[in-house]
């Protein structure tokens, strides 16, 4: 007989993502949620989902997490987990307040929270805390009870996130032409954000010189570029590179956009390019398109042979870290000492995301961290 596993105190598990619009009527009215308050003109976005319009208004991510739910609910009813699993985004259907708003009708009232990013950021964490906090005022504000809510913690270092994207890898190599395969170079690409944001991410002794957010992904690399060097032989040279810049000229990004490296590398004589989406999760349209799309355009342009590696997707190893993640949490809640699980040279990531930790542009209640203001 299996064993039973207890995720006590928390009595269910959230899938918090960015959200994405499902056809072309929808591109518009989602770019309105992501951008509101910027006072972006209707026009200027409809310039701005032209990537989506490519897709016939439709991102990926939608689907992706519908398969990610799939895999979660698989895995853990094959392993004796009963935990319900619910879904809520940001920015489109379902949103966040409508699923934080059905939990609390069926009773959940200690709320585990999975997010799809894996590293440190405003964007891809302290954001997320402060729209659960927007969320849970919105219900207190109802007259609704608001659940307690705390959130997994960083997991860019865990094996089962890991083992998929060397595997992805090992697979593009393995797809070049065998006379460019061992000469080639391996970029590890992630969103680029401001500087002044990845100075300013990961608790505050991580602050400067790119944060956490930078340590976070050149430890990703390393091991990855580490393990295809044990399994094949040879020692790929690579470096971190950046994707999806967005913000105005004049304000420092993180640097080189990948197709600036496929460039440099083209005119270096490296012979081929493994581009390797560490800073997704799943295939977002960032990596439909500045990937697949504009940075495959330009290495055609260059005649320089590329491959683009998967992302972590639904991959069972993936699903089955979520929840040994749930389980080492909810054993950290209940006072039991546990040894997170985690590779590379910094360790597991905080539970509780300290005062500040990837600190807003503007001061701004964020839920599951130390400045909480609900208990």
């Amino acid at each position: 007989m299996r064993d039973v596993l207890d995720a006590t105190p928390y009595d269910a598990l959230l899938l918090l993502s960015f959200g994405g619009p499902e056809g072309p009527d929808d591109v518009v009215p989602f770019l309105e949620n992501v951008t509101r308050g910027r006072g972006i003109p209707k026009e200027r976005l409809k310039e701005v989902g032209q990537h989506y319009f490519l897709f016939g208004g439709v991102s990926p991510i939608n689907d992706q997490n519908r398969a990610l739910l799939d895999a979660l609910r698989k895995d853990f009813a094959d392993h004796g987990l009963d935990l319900p699993i619910y879904w809520g985004n940001r920015n489109w259907a379902p949103y966040l307040t409508d699923t934080l708003r059905e939990m609390v009708a069926d009773g959940r009232r200690h709320i585990l929270v999975l997010a799809t990013s894996a590293y440190a950021s405003y964007s891809g964490c302290r954001q997320y805390r402060e729209n659960l906090a927007d969320s849970l005022a919105e219900l207190a504000a109802e007259g609704l009870a608001p659940p307690k809510v705390d959130k997994l913690r960083h997991y860019f270092n865990h094996p089962g996130f890991l083992e998929p994207m060397i595997e992805g890898v090992l697979h593009s190599l393995a797809d070049l032409p065998e006379d460019v395969r061992d000469g080639a170079h391996l970029a590890f690409s992630t969103h680029s954000i401001p500087n002044a944001a990845a100075d300013g991410s990961g608790p505050v002794e991580d602050h400067g010189d790119g944060g956490a957010y930078v340590k976070q992904h050149l430890d990703t690399a390393r091991l990855v570029a580490d393990a295809v060097r044990e399994r094949t032989g040879v020692d790929h040279p690579w470096q971190l590179v950046y994707q999806s810049r967005s913000g105005a000229p004049h304000i420092p990004w993180l640097e080189p956009d990948i197709c600036d490296h496929l460039e440099e590398r083209h005119a270096a004589g490296v012979p081929a390019v493994v581009m390797a989406p560490i800073g997704f999760v799943s295939d977002h349209m960032e990596v439909l398109y500045d990937l697949d799309t504009e940075a495959k355009a330009k290495a055609e342009e260059l005649g320089l042979p590329v491959r683009r590696s998967a992302t972590v997707g639904a991959d069972p190893r993936f699903a089955a870290a979520i929840r040994e993640l749930v389980l080492e949490r909810a054993q950290a809640e209940s006072g039991v000492e546990v040894a997170p699980c985690a590779l590379g040279q910094l360790g597991a990531s905080h539970n509780l995301c300290p005062v500040g930790c990837c600190p807003a542009r503007a001061p701004r209640p964020a839920a599951a961290g130390a400045d909480s203001p609900y208990a």
